[in-house]
């Protein structure tokens, strides 16, 4: 870990061993997002941490024999860290998206949260957040959403019908709902289907339709929840490796998908190689990006779009 991401850590540590006198290392390990050997190695670093002269007396005291951590002579950084403009920011604005959501319609506590926040980060972070404006996803049916809430409020299975883009069908689904989720302005429903027996993902403005079941929600223990920091799409290392060459109007395919290798190609254009399960979706993508990409593989991928392209100059040729 770079000195970088370590030296903030260690900052907000010492604040907290010193008002959690007797923490014990597992919890603080894990509050921290760290293995107990990584936070061994930081207390280890504090202990050889404090002010110029570096004697005994000067340096920071912390002990962590049987699992209880306890510090001294740290008062001169106990103080916590202070948000900066940019993280204040960030929780001001996801806090604004929070309370527009209708399940934080009632109660006033998140307003008060987002009141106090705005006081103790300044007028920069306020005015920073305030130019950000949340609109719930209108692709989304309001009755479904509400559905969605109150079996994941009661604890209740629901049944879905789920439209799959990739294979242009709906199917049937039973779900145990875990939580709802939004990533890049989507909303999810996450639950264990028991259809494909295993935690999935499920966007809101494609289920056809929603009923909550009178069965109590009871996915298996070890269902953990779903990663989405990195986006929803996860390629395998087994789906089908794809290449573009995008003009500088399609450069934003790069930006938007996960790609496995970008290359400059010269004013402004690109070759991606990308991983994708579906070609039926890497057709509709090069249609899409129309004269800014182009399929250089595989071409068998290449043949589809030309066929799919050929029959749509068909239709507005039938046409006149």
């Amino acid at each position: 870990m770079s000195t970088a991401d370590r030296l903030p850590r260690l900052l907000a540590l010492v604040p907290y061993l010193m008002s959690h006198p007797g923490a014990q290392v597992p919890e603080v390990a894990k509050l921290f997002g760290l293995t107990e050997k990584q936070l061994v190695d930081d207390l280890q670093l504090v202990w050889m941490c404090g002010l110029p002269g570096h004697t005994p007396g000067d340096l920071i005291d912390v002990s962590w024999d049987g699992g209880e951590i306890l510090i001294d002579n740290a008062e001169t950084i106990a103080r916590p860290l202070r948000l900066g403009v940019d993280e204040a920011s960030a929780l001001l604005v996801a806090l604004r998206m929070l309370s527009e959501l209708p399940e934080f319609a009632e109660g006033d506590a998140l307003s008060r949260v987002i009141a106090k926040l705005e006081r103790a980060a300044g007028e920069g972070a306020a005015a920073v957040s305030s130019q950000v404006a949340f609109t719930p996803d209108a692709t989304v049916d309001a009755a479904a959403a509400a559905t969605v809430t109150d079996a994941l409020r009661k604890g209740r299975r629901l049944s879905l019908r789920y439209y799959v883009p990739g294979r242009d069908e709906i199917t049937p689904r039973e779900v145990d709902p875990t939580r709802l989720v939004m990533v890049d302005g989507r909303s999810y429903l996450e639950g264990w289907c028991y259809r494909a027996d295993g935690m999935r993902l499920f966007r809101l403005d494609r289920v056809i339709g929603v009923t909550m079941l009178e069965v109590e929600a009871d996915p298996p223990a070890d269902a953990g929840p779903i990663d989405v920091t990195d986006g929803v799409f996860r390629p395998s290392p087994t789906d089908e490796l794809v290449e573009l060459e995008l003009t500088p109007g399609g450069r934003w395919v790069a930006e938007y998908y996960p790609c496995e290798e970008v290359s400059e190609l010269g004013e402004g254009r690109l070759r991606v190689t990308l991983r994708a399960r579906d070609q039926g979706w890497l057709v509709r993508l090069a249609l899409r990006l129309g004269d800014t990409g182009r399929v250089v593989s595989p071409a068998s991928l290449a043949a589809r779009v030309r066929e799919h392209a050929k029959a749509a100059l068909s239709r507005y040729e039938s046409t006149g």
